[in-house]
């Protein structure tokens, strides 16, 4: 298996090369607002790091969100097209789950914590979950599904826990101190995947907006008029 990465939920512009065993490349640019000018040139580089060309992949994995609907779509699109292209399958993942993953993976968070990552309009796309360990292998189990509140709102549910992810750096006095990664890693996206798969699990390409998107038309459509009967003005 060559399974390539991909996820531009966050601010990173995150992709990488898993062979099933291991991470072959692996790269990551922090750019909120360019997504569609990173994407492709990050594919193009891992690819030759590792020394292997897009023939050469067998699958896809891309994180579906929750993220802004710009960004988010980005990632979805490359990873859709890239797999028609090639006649090979492609997987969504959860976005937040990848963070999750990494937070545990890293030994940066014990027992339950949440992961928050921006969701402009100040407020925050979020979940709760469960540092586990499942056949010796480090495993981030999500306690609740993913959700867009105020930082207000989450911090009243904490209890405590340890906040991964950017919004806690937005929003320190509400979900700091913050722990773990602050973006997505395409390795660790890669890591949800495989171990998904493993299970049978069916992961399907589906977008978590959880809201409509920023862009809106102007003003409603006028309706189509109707034509008259013929021979009737």
């Amino acid at each position: 298996m060559l399974l390539l990465a991909i996820d531009t939920s966050t601010s990173a512009i995150a992709v990488a090369l898993h062979d099933g065993r291991r991470v072959l490349a692996e790269r990551s640019t922090i750019d909120a607002r360019h997504h569609t000018e990173h994407v492709a040139p990050s594919i193009t580089a891992v690819l030759d790091d590792a020394g292997h060309s897009a023939a050469d992949v067998t699958a896809v994995a891309v994180g579906v969100g929750p993220g802004p609907f710009t960004g988010l779509r980005v990632g979805m699109v490359t990873a859709t097209v890239f797999g028609h292209a090639r006649g090979i399958p492609v997987h969504g993942v959860c976005s937040l789950d990848a963070l999750a993953h990494e937070a545990v993976a890293t030994g940066a968070v014990q027992g339950e914590f949440v992961v928050a990552t921006d969701a402009r309009r100040k407020e925050v796309y979020w979940a709760r979950y469960a540092a586990e360990a499942a056949d010796g292998a480090p495993r981030a189990r999500r306690l609740t599904d993913p959700a867009v509140d105020y930082p207000a709102t989450v911090a009243e549910q904490l209890d405590g826990a340890p906040v991964v992810g950017r919004g806690a750096v937005l929003y320190p006095e509400l979900l700091g101190p913050q722990a773990g990664p602050l973006d997505v890693s395409a390795a660790h996206l890669a890591a949800v995947a495989l171990q998904a798969l493993g299970e049978g699990a069916a992961l399907p390409v589906e977008p978590l907006y959880l809201r409509r998107p920023d862009a809106a038309p102007s003003h409603p459509r006028k309706p189509v008029t109707q034509a008259a009967p013929h021979g009737r003005a």
